[in-house]
């Protein structure tokens, strides 16, 4: 079915939400807050989580260079699955370089796509650490690990930038969905 008829089925347009940012600056928690919001609003939305995608479908891929950039380019395919089933994609991966945030985007229309910067100081990182993954990291535990033992580029020009150290989750959230619902253009069925 072309995605123009799905689009009006659905009464909104896809996009995806493609989140990049430091371990622990917030991508997660604030891609499943913004997906109950949408989905309160009758937007079709569902959160492609960077964690879950290496517990399965990229199990197989370590962390170097080369595996990093294959793991993006393999969520940048299911993202785009959804986002011509008429999906609102939201999608929170650390997407550590430019270069692998460049490869993403060209997977995708102007129009569809929308980088994030979830702008969160190290410091406030490895203070929240939520999953314990800077400790292990720094004690040698954890290879490679973004922020301690492998670089973090931020976006040079992302779309939208919400800095979750000087925001609180509520305030990010508003704003975040109220973007969405303009980009999302909320059509007439």
């Amino acid at each position: 079915m072309p995605r123009e008829v799905i689009e009006r089925m659905n009464g909104h347009k896809g996009r995806v939400v493609w989140f990049t940012g430091l371990p622990g600056s917030g991508k997660t928690t604030l891609a499943n807050e913004v997906e109950k919001e949408m989905l309160q609003c009758g937007i079709r939305c569902v959160v492609i989580d960077g964690d879950c995608l290496r517990k399965g479908l990229n199990q197989d891929l370590g962390f170097s260079e080369a595996h990093r950039i294959e793991n993006l380019r393999r969520a940048a395919e299911v993202a785009l699955m959804f986002v011509e089933a008429g999906f609102l994609v939201l999608a929170p991966l650390i997407s550590p370089s430019e270069s692998g945030r460049v490869i993403v985007r060209q997977c995708f229309q102007q129009e569809d796509y929308t980088e994030l910067f979830i702008k969160c100081s190290l410091t406030e990182c490895k203070r929240r650490d939520p999953k314990g993954m800077y400790r292990l990291a720094e004690a040698g535990e954890l290879p490679n690990f973004t922020g301690v033992s492998a670089p973090y580029e931020p976006p040079v020009q992302p779309d939208l930038v919400l800095d979750t150290e000087k925001i609180n989750l509520q305030h990010c959230v508003e704003t975040l969905a109220n973007y969405l619902r303009l980009k999302t253009k909320k059509l007439n069925p």
